[in-house]
């Protein structure tokens, strides 16, 4: 019998951390409606373990309408403050009202570059950045794509997406690939 091949050593033995780790993390994505599903819960990470997030994730499907940027948009500060009460996802006034502002400031991106995925991208060249890191110490916490990232998105009114918050949603949708050396996925790539 063959041992299994060992994952980055970040993800637990959660099965929705596995999965996230084997499925999506590093998986490079055009999707906007997925991009901005990322950006609300990378925002809302701030602070705290992914964990939490992927746990909650599907509350915050539920509250935030399936990650409609139009839907989330056009949110009532009733419907944001009732969202305040849903134990299901992280209940912090700033980064729930922060999903409005990001799905407004999203839509207007859309609008000026026709998606966002052709704004996002460009900060890695349109494809993927593939490191090499041998160690999880060698994967750094932010890069210069990131601050540049995280500076353009400010700009341009979203909120929660500091270079950090940036670096590990450019990780979570595949424009940076820091699968570590002896990950099976950079094994068998």
């Amino acid at each position: 019998m063959h041992e299994p091949i060992p994952s980055c050593g970040w993800c637990c033995d959660d099965a929705r951390y596995v999965a996230y780790h084997d499925e999506e993390w590093g998986v490079p994505n055009h999707d906007d409606h997925h991009l901005f599903e990322m950006l609300v819960l990378e925002g809302a990470q701030a602070g705290l373990s992914w964990i939490t997030i992927l746990r909650k994730r599907e509350a915050y499907r539920r509250v935030f309408h399936g990650f409609d940027p139009a839907r989330v948009a056009a949110m009532t500060d009733a419907e944001l403050e009732a969202a305040l009460g849903d134990p299901g996802i992280v209940r912090n006034r700033l980064k729930v009202f922060s999903a409005r502002d990001n799905a407004r400031a999203f839509l207007a991106v859309q609008q000026e570059f026709g998606s966002f995925h052709a704004f996002a991208w460009a900060f890695v060249g349109g494809a993927p950045k593939v490191n090499h890191p041998r160690t999880l110490a060698e994967v750094p916490a932010v890069t210069p794509e990131a601050e540049a990232f995280s500076k353009a998105l400010k700009r341009r009114g979203f909120r929660f997406v500091g270079p950090t918050i940036m670096y590990a949603y450019m990780q979570a949708v595949g424009m940076v690939d820091d699968h570590v050396a002896t990950c099976w996925k950079r094994v068998r790539a």
